[in-house]
């Protein structure tokens, strides 16, 4: 049993607001409907049987009290006022109208009885009797109690009503009159009104249920809109923040391995040093203290000129060095500036020719993009041109799907990426990766193609 209310609870909160509203709304006004209708209606009910019988009441107690003698003083009807009474009741619109008619006395005597048996005999007085002998004028509609079967065998509907019947001059009950009226036209009239009633209660009912269904309604759907677009967010901040912890893990990997090749990258440089120009230095050393150097000889001259030949190959190889450390004035530069010039300095460096394709404007760049593009650039083309021999260089730049691209290609013969990327490459990838971009390497038969993406949009 538990169970069961529990996956009543559990479907009943899936269901929207405006379904929860049409279920138990509708339940509460319907329920709402028929106590008030019923209440509606019982009360018109009572009033027109209330006003319809004082009609009545009034009517017949305005023929039949002129007929009656002084009650307070005849216990008993002359044979004279029965005779008048029965000659008024069984004939004329009155006599059609009352099918049954009494007249009581005080102590529950029928004084008068259209059904002549009935007439001397003595009952016991009713709830109505009662309340009529008190001054009141009582109806009932279609309701016959235990002695009214002669009445309830007619089989048409019966307006039954007790008049009290009062002393002209003081006013006092002397006695009821109780009969009943033929009521086919009152009955037609009383269900038209209680239908109407009814009509009228329903509407209203429906016209609330409709107009708070739509007020629920609209602000059901505000309510799953808003919680549809809250759950898009929360997914889209989710994808941010797994995106975002998998940017921090690179730039940690980056980081580290920056490191480690910043180390590779100061031993090479300290290697061409110690290997190339402080060789020569030292050698220029060596010469200037040989006795040849030191002395008056024909051959002095050809010492220091061979001194510096060899300073100036150690002048050389260090502003190569330098020059592989220090990048051009880019900072100022657009995009497509730096490109050619990467590209310029290869053609006239490798005596090569590179195909260079760019669109006619690419977004402004941060300092750190430009330098890795530049990088990038020419990093590739070295490795084309050592490794793809120079043959169908090519650079080429755009934008795709709001992301820059930049990418290297030649028509060489290929290699492979697990073996042959070395400091060079795995330095321009951990360069790119660490300012958000994407390193690609795709290498084969027909050549090799490195393509690097960055995010441009905060810059465009």
């Amino acid at each position: 049993m538990i169970r069961v209310l529990q996956n009543l609870v559990r479907r009943w909160s899936e269901l929207s607001l405006a379904l929860q509203f049409l279920v138990a709304g509708g339940f509460c006004l319907l329920a709402v409907m028929l106590v008030v209708g019923s209440w509606v209606t019982m009360q018109i009910r009572d009033g027109v049987i209330r006003n319809s019988a004082a009609t009545t009441a009034l009517y017949v107690d305005s023929v039949i009290a002129p007929l009656l003698p002084d009650l307070r003083k005849s216990e008993q009807l002359s044979a004279s006022a029965k005779q008048a009474l029965d000659e008024t009741l069984g004939q004329g619109a009155l006599g059609k109208r009352l099918v049954s008619f009494r007249l009581w006395r005080r102590d529950g005597t029928v004084l008068y009885a259209k059904d002549a048996s009935l007439t001397g005999r003595r009952f016991a007085l009713s709830d109505n009797l009662q309340a009529a002998f008190k001054g009141s004028v009582v109806a009932q509609f279609d309701t016959f109690d235990g002695d009214e079967s002669k009445e309830k065998a007619i089989g048409v509907p019966l307006l039954e009503i007790y008049n009290p019947v009062r002393e002209p001059w003081s006013g006092e009950v002397v006695a009821v009159t109780e009969f009943y009226e033929v009521a086919d036209d009152f009955k037609a009239t009383l269900a038209s009104t209680l239908q109407s009633s009814w009509l009228i209660v329903a509407g209203t009912t429906l016209t609330a249920f409709l107009l708070l269904s739509g007020i629920v309604l609209r602000g059901s759907r505000t309510i799953d809109d808003q919680r549809g677009a809250l759950r898009r967010q929360v997914s889209e901040l989710q994808g941010l923040v797994t995106q975002n912890s998998a940017l921090r893990h690179r730039v940690q990997r980056a980081s580290r391995r920056a490191t480690a090749l910043n180390e590779r990258y100061l031993r090479r440089i300290g290697a061409d040093l110690h290997d190339g120009p402080a060789q020569l230095v030292a050698l220029a050393a060596l010469r200037l203290d040989s006795p040849v150097f030191s002395g008056d000889g024909e051959s002095r001259p050809a010492e220091v000129e061979m001194i510096r030949k060899t300073l100036q190959d150690a002048m050389r190889e260090i502003r190569g060095i330098c020059t592989g450390l220090v990048l051009p004035q880019i900072e100022t530069a657009a995009a497509t500036d730096i490109l050619r010039l990467a590209v310029e300095e290869h053609e006239h460096r490798t005596r090569t020719s590179v195909t260079l394709t760019l669109p006619e404007h690419l977004p402004e760049l941060g300092p750190s993009e430009k330098i890795s593009i530049y990088r990038f650039v020419q990093e590739g083309l070295n490795n084309a041109y050592r490794h793809g021999r120079g043959q169908d260089q090519a650079v080429r730049a755009g934008m795709r799907s709001g992301r820059l691209f930049v990418e290297v290609s030649d028509g060489g013969p290929g290699f492979d990426p697990a073996r042959a990327e070395g400091l060079g490459l795995a330095g321009l990838r951990e360069r790119v990766e660490s300012i958000g971009g994407q390193f690609e390497t795709l290498t084969g038969a027909q050549g090799t193609r490195l393509v690097i993406s960055l995010s441009v949009e905060e810059q465009a």
